[in-house]
């Protein structure tokens, strides 16, 4: 199967997950305690519940990370300090960072296969145009730029790459590269939560005073370039 068809299998998982959902009922209750237990806050208590499953464990934290995704409603740096918590900085980061490049893979996918109407409603729909835009115009660099600030919508990035029907290797190698430093300050930072958010915020504005310069010089050159 071609690259460029690789949207396919997120989608079936996410109907195999809905379906399950409303008609599976044991599936339908550990969902639910999960959710409540996750927007608890209370790290110990998620840690140990995850550790709990044994072998089970990493396949419920890729579970979290594609339900994030599709209804952000828990953060996604938690569930990736949890599997740190639960597994140790370099397991507990690899699955972290496998787990987000599996939820994107999955938002890419819904905007490949489902269009607009149905991102929109998922992001919203000025979230969505606005990433899309940068996505549009700067490509590779505008995925990076996306992820590597918290303060912009990472799952928009991901599903104005599938609305754009950007290469799928191209949106996954850029997801790959912007990820991999978040992982690694969360593998490092996982335990101390408010130190954590405090150095994320600092990153974020870091990253979006860089990418800013980047658009301002870009859009230097263009105005250049017509001018000669």
């Amino acid at each position: 199967m071609k690259a460029e068809g690789n949207w396919i299998i997120p989608v079936v998982l996410v109907v195999s997950l809905v379906a399950m959902y409303f008609l599976w009922p044991d599936f339908q209750s550990f969902s639910n305690r999960a959710y409540s237990l996750f927007i608890s806050g209370n790290h110990e208590r998620i840690k140990d519940w995850v550790k709990g499953f044994g072998f089970w464990g990493p396949i419920i934290i890729f579970a979290l990370m594609i339900f994030q995704t599709l209804f952000p409603l828990i953060p996604s740096i938690l569930i990736m300090a949890v599997a740190v918590l639960a597994y140790g900085q370099v397991w507990g980061g690899l699955l972290a960072w496998g787990g987000l490049i599996i939820a994107a893979i999955v938002a890419y996918g819904i905007g490949r296969a489902l269009g607009p109407v149905t991102v929109y409603k998922l992001v919203g729909q000025k979230a969505e145009q606005k990433v899309e835009g940068l996505v549009k115009r700067y490509g590779f660099w505008g995925i990076i730029a996306t992820r590597v600030s918290p303060a912009l919508s990472t799952d928009a990035a991901s599903y104005a790459a599938g609305l754009l029907k950007m290469s799928f290797l191209r949106f996954l190698l850029a997801t790959a590269i912007a990820i991999f430093p978040l992982t690694v300050l969360i593998s490092f930072l996982g335990k101390d939560i408010e130190r954590l958010k405090t150095t994320l915020i600092w990153i974020s504005v870091i990253s979006v005073a860089i990418f800013i310069g980047y658009v301002i010089y870009d859009h230097v050159i263009r105005q250049r370039g017509k001018g000669s």
